[in-house]
């Protein structure tokens, strides 16, 4: 059977961070409540004209470096931070990155897992098409009341895989196991511009996915908890993800230390802990940070994907790092992004939350701040009009 994967791989975040102690400071509580309890430091913070399509099409054009544009077949754009409940966002991103216009683009939502539902839709069809080439760009802001339980695991970020077969960075087993509840533990309506959610609940329905999705994929698979070198996890906060390896190591009788099993997840939280949240992105942008932060060679090695989507849809699944991975890697890039962010204030952070667009129609000319290669220009008639910035 064909190999079929990750060709490569590119992330992007915004260019503003809040450290949470600043958070801290503001609602009257100790640093540690944020850096220990969750085991996040930092959110990336939007600015006005940023945007899960800024964020995606800059993602994509890293990921896109060495890859023949026109190559890309099909589009699939995850995410939970939607702009239009009709056009899919990938629709601007095709046109920003000048993409071929013989190609398929839709919008994929289930909370945090459909990145991960692309992804399977994807390998089937390259299966059947080893010379295309498939765009997956996860690309989410988290966003939740300002003062409320959930706002310090705010966040934004996007990855954008190119997908192909023959991959030169991870190549997808074939078995998985997942599970579909209808579940309420965490939810948007249309008519609200922050998410709703019963926190203690949604950790426990995640330890509880995790078990579910685990045996049904050992039974198909035959691999045992051992036969994966390291495992990346949906990261709602770092805290609950070593929680939740804890839990998997318990239910396969495992007797490793905490070190040893902290050593197996920790390079994978790396950018999670400055970045925040990043919903559907964020299981794909802790596989970025291991493959980039790794010192050991990764090649041959399995690592175990968890994806967790609240409501709730949960899957588990493998993949092989593949030869020379580390020569497609853009680690230098990564790390001079999340290095160079500019710190806020509370009350900057406050002013990016709280930002008035229009809703009437009126146009607004967005005020100009640090971002990547594309941004929001203007909102006009209800229309969003995007730039390259120059």
């Amino acid at each position: 059977m064909v190999k079929v994967g990750i060709d490569a791989i590119g992330f992007y975040t915004s260019q503003y961070a809040l450290d949470l102690a600043e958070l801290a400071k503001a609602r009257g509580t100790e640093a540690n409540k944020y850096y220990v309890g969750l085991g996040q430091h930092q959110m990336s913070v939007p600015p006005p004209d940023e945007d899960v399509v800024t964020m995606g099409a800059n993602a994509a054009l890293r990921a896109l470096k060495n890859v023949d544009p026109q190559s890309i077949e099909m589009v699939l754009f995850a995410t939970e931070s939607g702009i239009d409940q009709s056009k899919a966002a990938g629709i601007y991103v095709h046109d920003l990155l000048g993409l071929p216009a013989r190609c398929r683009v839709i919008e994929l939502k289930q909370a945090c897992y459909s990145a991960t539902l692309a992804l399977q839709l994807a390998l089937p069809f390259l299966r059947q098409h080893p010379d295309k080439k498939v765009l997956l760009i996860a690309s989410d802001i988290a966003r939740y009341g300002l003062g409320t339980p959930g706002e310090s695991s705010q966040g934004s970020g996007a990855v954008a895989m190119v997908l192909s077969a023959n991959p030169r960075l991870i190549a997808f087993d074939s078995e998985y196991g997942v599970v579909t509840e209808n579940v309420m533990d965490f939810w948007r309506p249309n008519y609200s511009d922050e998410a709703f959610v019963e926190g203690k609940y949604s950790s426990k329905l995640y330890l509880n996915m995790l078990e579910k999705s685990w045996v049904q994929y050992q039974t198909l698979s035959g691999r045992n908890f051992s036969d994966h070198a390291y495992y990346c996890y949906h990261t709602p906060v770092p805290k609950l993800v070593e929680k939740a390896h804890q839990h998997l190591a318990k239910i396969n009788n495992q007797t490793s230390s905490d070190e040893n099993l902290f050593s197996q997840i920790n390079l994978s939280l790396e950018y999670g802990r400055k970045i925040g949240n990043s919903y559907t992105a964020a299981l794909y942008v802790g596989l970025t940070a291991l493959l980039d932060l790794s010192k050991e060679n990764l090649s041959g090695k399995r690592i175990g994907f968890y994806s967790y989507g609240s409501g709730c849809v949960a899957e588990y699944f493998s993949g092989t790092v593949q030869e020379n991975y580390q020569t497609f890697l853009h680690q230098d890039e990564h790390d001079k992004m999340l290095s160079s962010r500019k710190p806020l204030t509370y009350a900057e952070y406050e002013h990016f939350y709280s930002y008035p667009y229009p809703k009437d129609g009126s146009r607004a000319e967005l005020p100009r701040y640090n971002t990547g290669q594309f941004r929001l220009a203007a909102i006009d008639n209800h229309k969003r009009i995007y730039e390259k910035v120059t």
